[in-house]
Order: structure tokens, then C-alpha cells, then sequence
């Protein structure tokens, strides 16, 4: 399927490795021109060359944390204009409701829920004005299934889903789609950092408890990052432009519901 998106310029933020790069490679795959951001410069800068060669695209590579005032500024600067939008942040520390603090619970949201809306705010002009724009926001499978450690990311992914909801109407009508993206588990870090927190509580093998987890889901196995940039590709296509303010699980079919 031409997914009718060649030429476009899309910002792709934590794009290094993971998700984010997931997505950026499946839109470089349709042709299309990427900003990439993430906060490790070497990281970035390997991943940017890799999709260069290998799809022939455009990439300018922007190191910068995007959950601070400077970063943000310093990514919007040298995307400029952009058609499409997916918007990343690294997902809170877990923990108990009991070890939070007010301060913990800001830069959730700052990170979570907070830059996203600023990126949006940022890019939803121009695309309004252009008559065409999608937005992708990575967040998670917990807006709809709170997972009880994530506490910090339950509350912050709730807050910017709340947003997308209202915002993705107002915007429609001008030929820009707002979606969320929610993945269940993926065969990421951060899959392995709380597959490493799991075995040290429970005395196991980082081995034993990713095993444990992935039996849970019932595909038998963890989501791959490609999977992921595949189903975000689609939502940026010319064909998805009647997808509006939805949330989309990708999980396996681990949350167990009829609707």
C-alpha cells in the first residue's frame, strides 16, 4: 500500500532506539523526511546514519532532552515546519502510591503529559494552516488498564489522553488527526528495565521474569518495535485521515475487555 506520505517532514521525538525509532523508521520506509530527537548524541547520531543509507531520506538528528524549556525550543527550531508529529517521552520510574511526592508527580507530568501538549501547540498551527497534519502520541496501555506500579504514568498518560480527546475535535475539520498510540509490552529497555525490577523482587533470572510476563499476553510473546512504527505509519497515511482521537492498544491482547 502507498501510504500517500513521500516528501512529507515528520518530528519524531526519543527516536534514538525502541518505540520512537520503530516509528521513524516505518515513516522513513514511505519516504518520508525525519526529525530526530533524543537526548544521547551518539545514540542518535548511529540510529540517524543507519536511516540515511538505508532508506535514502533526509534526517537531521537533534540532541536535547524535549521534557525542558531549552531542549524543546532547540527541536522546534530546526524541525521548522512539520506535517506529521509522534510525540515520546521516556515513561516514569515505578513504584508504590506510598513513595510519591508532589515533586515526583510534576515531572511526570512535565515529561508525560505536559510536553506533548506543548509540542502539539507548537506544530497544530502550521498543519491547520496547510490543511493537512497528523500527531501520534506514544503513550500506554495503562489509560485504559492502570497498571498498579506505574502510578506516576497512569496519572500523567490520563491527563494528556483527557487532552487529545477534546483537542482532536477541534482540529479535525482542518485536515489534522490526533491519535494515541498504547503499547503493552515491547522488546525494549524499558520492557527489560521493569523485567530486571520484577526478578531482583522476586529473587529470579532476568530470563525467568520476562518469560513470566510474556506468558501473561496471550500472542506468547513481547510486541516488536517494528510492529509498533508499522501501525504508527498508518495513522500518519493519507488513508488515515478519518482516525480521529482515538486510542489505539497494541498489547497482544493482554487487556482482557469486550470493548
Amino acid at each position: 500500500m502507498d501510504m500517500g506520505i513521500r516528501g512529507k517532514r515528520a518530528l519524531v521525538c526519543a527516536s534514538s532506539k525502541g518505540l520512537g525509532r520503530g516509528c521513524a523508521e516505518a515513516l522513513a520506509a514511505e519516504g518520508v523526511d525525519l526529525i530526530l530527537n533524543a537526548r544521547g548524541a551518539e545514540a542518535l547520531e548511529a540510529t540517524a546514519e543507519a536511516i540515511r543509507k538505508t532508506y535514502g531520506v533526509a534526517v537531521t538528528a537533534v540532541a536535547a532532552d524535549i521534557t525542558s524549556d531549552e531542549g524543546r525550543a532547540k527541536v522546534l527550531a530546526a524541525a521548522g515546519e512539520v506535517d506529521i508529529l509522534v510525540t515520546n517521552a521516556g515513561g516514569p520510574p515505578p513504584g508504590m502510591w506510598t513513595d510519591w511526592s508532589r515533586d515526583d508527580f510534576i515531572k511526570a507530568l512535565d515529561a508525560n503529559m505536559l510536553t506533548p501538549i506543548a509540542l502539539m501547540q507548537a506544530c497544530l498551527p502550521k498543519m491547520m494552516e496547510k490543511g493537512w497534519g497528523r500527531v501520534v502520541n506514544i503513550t500506554s496501555q495503562s489509560v485504559k488498564a492502570p497498571i498498579a506500579v506505574l502510578g506516576l504514568s497512569n496519572s500523567a498518560r490520563a491527563g494528556l489522553t483527557g487532552f487529545v480527546a477534546g483537542t482532536a475535535r477541534q482540529v479535525a475539520g482542518k485536515g489534522v488527526t490526533i491519535n494515541n498510540l498504547l503499547p503493552g509490552i515491547h522488546a525494549t529497555d524499558r520492557a527489560d528495565a521493569l523485567d530486571g525490577g520484577a526478578a531482583k523482587q522476586q529473587g529470579i533470572s532476568l530470563d525467568e521474569a520476562r518469560a513470566k510476563r510474556a506468558a501473561t499476553v496471550p500472542v506468547g510473546r513481547y510486541g516488536t518495535a517494528q510492529e509498533f512504527g508499522a501501525t504508527c505509519a498508518f495513522l500518519c497515511s493519507a488513508q488515515g485521515g478519518y482516525i480521529v482521537g482515538q486510542n489505539i492498544l497494541l498489547d497482544g491482547g493482554a487487556m482482557n475487555a469486550t470493548l
